[in-house]
């Protein structure tokens, strides 16, 4: 059941049974039931139909508001609402605002609603005049997309009110609430919203944010073949234009021939400044769809919807994007921050569990930076985490997000000298050294090369004293207790210590000739140092089990 106390606010239209089964769900939950219908009529002092006949709709709407405004004041009730009560842009912010509210649309095929309302209809004073049929479906264009936003969607058909109570149990049971992580930077704002089953409610938050009636999705044919028609199902039943454009899957991708044919393909579908760039996928395809928005017509509205952990936890948020070059990686992109990240938790069901380990990487690195109850959180719970657990991960993605956001806000271009959101690049050198050296291509991932990057900076700060050997133990057995990476002799090919090396000379967080490494003092105590002997980082390598 969902945490006590807890207001459920039934939704839906008239004939949908909110009061008979309102009125069941609350006996069985031992709360009480309201019918808000029955609450304005005590309330004015007179019926429904006598409200809309001597003053109107919006007489009626007014009146109906107030009374729902002090019904969010109880502690716990089943509210069966009117039809129309959810339409009402204010009765619906208020509700959200309700932090104990769950709100549950009783969705009923029209069939069934035009049987149950031919022999009641004069009772109802929206239904009275016209064919039913068509009033019927016209209140449905009308108010499905709105009462889509509800918390909870339920299809019923002719079940009996017993099974159709279970129906409504089982999915309260099941309920996880929504969490959202602000990211407020000087001239920006936007959320970052977690929690399940957000793709089937995508354009509920996403059409807020859309200029005009045009969006584009870009993803690749992975995840396209995965969630790409619950996406565009949720916006079905709107006015928004939304074409799609599929890339090939994996680092490839982060290429300029790619991003200079996704381009051409954007141009062509006739674009203006308020059209909407959606990447929908995982961490290529948010910076590829993110460059692409950043740089079409001068910067166009981008909006990510992750996939995978790794993207949840880390690309999605902050405002990076990029492609590859030869040179190195995303050594070509722009800072463009996103209008709202949804990070559906759901989607991660679909995922391998290396994929979860490599995203995983960067929760723990997020830990090792500087919030060492976060290293602990893991500890306990990173077992759980990668098993799949939903509530586990939601709160993993919300506290690594929070993380995120913080150093971002406070160094939203990587300008600090000292610290700040270069931070966020422990383990990250290694990394991106190991990664070049794979070609990208599919064999080691960039969490498992983060996995490695963490060990290997924790070494290298223990080599040079500065940070002590059981915090290396304590992240090495964590590693792994988890089947994660940790060593390169591990990897499945001989690496040499020069060739490394070189990578790491073309790493973008180059300074006057230096590599700016992120070291440790210990867990949750990072820091940036210029000071570093390339002579150690060989010994490393070379005791890592490199060849010369």
């Amino acid at each position: 059941m969902p945490v006590s106390p807890c207001i459920i606010v039934l939704i839906g239209h008239m004939g949908a049974g909110k009061t008979t089964l309102g009125r069941k769900l609350a006996q069985v939950l031992g709360t009480k039931f309201i019918d808000l219908d029955a609450e304005i009529e005590k309330a004015a002092g007179c019926s429904i139909a006598e409200i809309f006949s001597k003053h109107g709709e919006a007489h009626f709407r007014e009146g109906e508001h107030k009374v729902i405004s002090r019904l969010m004041k109880e502690e716990a009730c089943v509210l069966a609402t009117g039809g129309g009560a959810w339409m009402d842009k204010r009765t619906r912010d208020l509700i959200r605002k309700t932090p104990h509210a769950c709100t549950i649309w009783l969705h009923v095929p029209l069939t069934t609603l035009h049987a149950r309302l031919t022999h009641s209809r004069a009772k109802r004073p929206l239904l009275r005049e016209g064919n039913l049929h068509d009033t019927l479906k016209r209140l449905a264009t009308k108010r499905h997309p709105l009462y889509a936003q509800a918390d909870i969607v339920i299809t019923f058909g002719d079940e009996t009110v017993d099974e159709a109570v279970k129906k409504l149990t089982t999915a309260l049971e099941s309920v996880n609430p929504v969490q959202k992580v602000a990211v407020t930077l000087p001239s920006h704002h936007y959320e970052v919203i977690i929690g399940p089953n957000l793709l089937k409610k995508a354009a509920f938050y996403i059409r807020p944010h859309l200029k005009n009636k045009h969006a584009i999705i870009i993803t690749d044919s992975n995840v396209a073949e995965l969630h790409l028609a619950t996406a565009r199902d949720s916006f079905a039943e709107s006015e928004i234009r939304l074409d799609v454009i599929c890339v090939s899957p994996g680092e490839e991708s982060k290429s300029f021939s790619t991003y200079q044919r996704v381009m051409e393909d954007v141009l062509a579908l006739g674009i203006e400044r308020g059209t909407t760039i959606i990447a929908l996928g995982g961490g290529v395809v948010g910076d590829l769809a993110g460059f692409v928005a950043a740089t079409a017509m001068r910067g166009i509205n981008f909006i990510q919807i992750p996939t995978t952990l790794l993207s949840q936890v880390d690309s999605s948020v902050g405002g990076k994007t990029g492609i590859n070059t030869k040179a190195g990686k995303n050594l070509v992109g722009a800072f463009w921050q996103p209008q709202i990240v949804l990070a559906d938790i759901s989607t991660l069901k679909t995922l391998p569990r290396r994929q979860l380990i490599a995203g995983y990487a960067e929760i723990l690195k997020a830990g090792l930076i500087s919030d060492p109850e976060l290293f602990s959180w893991c500890e306990i719970n990173g077992a759980d985490l990668l098993d799949g657990n939903t509530a586990i991960l939601t709160e993993a993605v919300k506290r690594a997000c929070s993380f995120k956001a913080q150093i971002v806000c406070a160094d939203e271009r990587e300008q600090a000298h000292q610290g700040g959101r270069a931070l966020l690049n422990l383990g990250h050198s290694f990394a991106h050294a190991l990664e070049a050296e794979f070609h990208y291509d599919g064999r080691l991932l960039h969490g498992e090369a983060v996995s490695i990057g963490l060990h290997l900076a924790l070494s290298l700060s223990v080599k040079m004293g500065l940070a002590q050997k059981d915090d290396l133990k304590r992240l090495d057995s964590h590693l792994k207790t988890l089947a994660m990476s940790s060593k390169i002799s591990e990897l499945p090919a001989t690496l040499s210590a020069k060739t490394l090396l070189n990578h790491m000379a073309h790493d973008k967080k180059m300074r006057d000739g230096k590599l700016s490494f992120i070291l440790l003092h210990g867990i949750g105590q990072a820091f940036t140092c210029r000071d570093v002997d390339q002579t150690l980082v060989r010994e490393l390598y070379l005791e890592e089990g490199c060849v010369d």
